[in-house]
């Protein structure tokens, strides 16, 4: 009967401590530090997939985005998607700094406000979205965290769930074309 016990006590400690989720704090200490509207401002690219919550890759994508301030708090982000069955789309973020490390954020298809929270070389996107799925919208929640690394490749794991149940999840890599740029402009010069 003890051992009934312990074998349900270890099983519960290992199911919550499953459950744990990071959070944004964490990552106070680590660098680069991330400045969403630094990196955003100007052009970038990202290059991305889409796998359903078996693992199965569903769709592949490229986007091309073009970022600017917009006065001393706000951002404008428009990005242009190019999925690989020819499919586009454009979604266009209005983003605000409502305080240091605190955002929020709209776009056709958030339902409600975006909320947005950054700390060193990390920053955390949580909003409810209208995805479209074949020729219908299922409303789905979306948790987006984003790394900085220290070449300039910005990071994107995007977990999707429904009803608390995962439907799948983007991993997604961006690059700033300056960065790019510099990168090629290296290569041509290492290769003469």
């Amino acid at each position: 009967m003890r051992s009934d016990r312990v074998a349900a006590a270890t099983l519960a400690a290992l199911t919550l401590s499953g459950c744990q989720q990071m959070r944004i704090e964490d990552f106070a200490d680590r660098k680069p530090p991330l400045d969403l509207f630094a990196y955003f401002d100007g052009r970038s690219r990202a290059w991305g997939i889409f796998e359903d919550r078996f693992g199965n890759l569903r769709r592949e994508f490229t986007v091309d985005i073009v970022g600017r301030r917009e006065g001393e708090t706000g951002f404008v982000m428009e990005e242009d998607f190019v999925y690989s069955d020819g499919e586009t789309e454009k979604r266009i973020w209005r983003l605000e700094r409502k305080s240091t490390g605190v955002y929020e954020g709209h776009a056709d298809g958030v339902i409600g406000v975006a909320q947005g929270r950054s700390a060193g070389n990390a920053f955390q996107f949580r909003y409810a979205f209208a995805l479209k799925v074949g020729e219908s919208r299922w409303a789905v929640d979306f948790d987006d965290w984003m790394f900085l690394q220290s070449d300039g490749v910005l990071l994107n794991r995007a977990r999707v769930s429904k009803w608390g149940f995962s439907i799948g999840e983007a991993t997604i890599t961006f690059r700033r074309e300056d960065t790019r740029r510099a990168d090629l402009d290296a290569l041509h010069v290492a290769a003469q």
